[in-house]
């Protein structure tokens, strides 16, 4: 957790002394009307957010700090309710959605809303997010916290938020995810670089949700470069895994410049010299990279930038091949013949092989997906490409995925032409009904069901 920058704290100070200045706030603190206090959230909580937005833009490892700002009864609880969901969906969760490490910060703020003099104000927009904050703790811990609220009103307002329904993992992930979707466009992640090896192994997990949500978002990330390399240049956490998968990030995610790059492309040489099976778990780590956050050219060319390409090992093996694809296109004939040259000598089990599939897959992916209705005819023409890749690559996966952006581009090509009796309903038809079944997407039954007349029931007495 970093301390806040003065520019942010200055803008705080000044935040707060607007509120305790406020006549919103005498007027609410002499009457006690729920208008009142309505008013005065409406005065300061978009300031608020604005502020909390750009630390999150700018220098999202002060997040925490910021946030602990808040709690201070200077700010009168606003913005606290909304402070409280960042901090439960912020705790990293196991896959049978608990938290896997106390959520402190959760229970910081919990307990500064329980102690405010605005409590009631507050309680009303705070009961799912303690539910969602409960339901993914551990028993104990919300025991404990209970054992500091001394006022047994807001006690049972709290012992009323845990519901037995949730013991069940499947009700769990049910309300974390329809939780989770209500902040979805929100930046709010933060995390601590560790400095020692114990600090590396105990909170890598949790540094790396928060740096593959960055990546993820559209953001200037330039603020994460210093403790990104202080990490790389830290000797305790070299040849690990955890080393390893921060290589990767920081070469396939960040625009770094040609120093930077250098000393980043030494340490990636040093690890893959001396890190045992080195090759192997990087690239595993990039298909990882592929299902969580989805790699792109871009991505590929940043890395293939850092590589030493001249040995012979399977990193260099998918980078050569990687930036033929990449430069020619994979439609060009010459990128065609060298993919079938290296398919054809790597096992296609091989995690290389795997990498490239991907590579390939995610073009078709953005072409299709990048696709209008009216596009058909050339989703059309492009199938002769994808048939040859399937053809070539001949493994289940590549199939599945190609059918399952395949089958949505139909859909939505069926939602937009509705007359069966006009020519591209009859083309998209008569193409579905050939090229599908060729490339084992649909059975012939199935085309039928697809295309069958749904005729509507005809009411009684009609």
């Amino acid at each position: 957790m970093q301390d806040l920058d003065e520019k942010y704290y200055t803008r705080l100070q000044d935040i707060a002394g607007a509120i305790q200045e406020s006549p919103t706030l005498a007027q609410y603190m002499e009457e006690e009307e729920d208008e009142l206090y309505s008013e005065l959230r409406q005065q300061f909580e978009p300031i608020l957010s604005e502020l909390h937005h750009l630390v999150a833009a700018e220098a999202p490892l002060q997040l925490v700090t910021f946030e602990r700002y808040l709690l201070n009864e200077h700010f009168e609880g606003l913005y606290l309710p909304r402070v409280m969901g960042y901090a439960v969906l912020r705790g990293e969760i196991s896959d049978q959605y608990r938290y896997v490490r106390p959520n402190d910060h959760f229970k910081d703020v919990l307990i500064a809303i329980c102690s405010s003099p605005q409590f009631e104000q507050l309680k009303k927009r705070i009961g799912q997010t303690i539910q969602v904050g409960f339901a993914l703790s551990s028993d104990i811990w919300i025991t404990n916290l209970l054992g500091l609220v001394e006022n047994k009103r807001v006690r049972s307002f709290l012992s009323a938020q845990k519901s037995d329904r949730f013991r069940d993992m499947r009700d769990r992930k049910d309300l974390y995810d329809r939780y989770s979707k209500q902040l979805r466009n929100e930046m709010y992640f933060s995390a601590d670089f560790p400095t020692q090896q114990g600090e590396m192994k105990a909170n890598f997990s949790a540094l790396r949700q928060f740096l593959l949500k960055r990546f993820d978002s559209v953001g200037n990330n330039s603020s994460l470069n210093a403790q990104i390399l202080g990490f790389l240049n830290n000797e305790q956490f070299h040849n690990t895994e955890e080393y390893m998968e921060m290589l990767a990030m920081y070469g396939n995610f960040m625009d770094l410049d040609a120093d930077t790059r250098a000393v980043v492309a030494k340490h990636f040489e040093r690890e893959r010299k001396t890190f045992p099976e080195f090759s192997e778990k990087f690239l595993r780590f990039i298909l990882f990279l592929h299902h969580s956050n989805g790699i792109t050219s871009v991505n590929d060319e940043r890395m293939s930038a850092i590589v030493n390409k001249a040995g012979i090992d399977k990193i260099s093996d998918f980078y050569r091949i990687a930036d033929k694809v990449h430069s020619l296109g994979y439609v060009h004939q010459d990128a065609i013949d060298a993919v079938k040259d290296f398919y054809s000598s790597h096992e296609g089990l091989s995690v290389e092989s795997e990498c490239l599939r991907y590579l390939v897959f995610n073009y078709f992916k953005r072409l299709i997906n990048g696709l209008t209705e009216r596009d058909y005819a050339d989703y059309f023409e492009l199938n002769k490409i994808f048939g040859l890749y399937m053809r070539m690559f001949d493994n289940q996966q590549f199939n599945q995925d190609m059918e399952k952006v395949s089958m949505a581009y139909v859909d939505k090509l069926m939602k937009r032409y509705t007359d069966k009796r006009s020519r591209d309903y009859q083309d998209i038809k008569k193409f579905v009904a050939h090229t599908f079944t060729e490339f084992g997407f649909l059975r012939d039954k199935e085309v039928v069901e697809l295309f069958k007349t749904r005729r509507k029931r005809k009411k009684i007495g009609e």
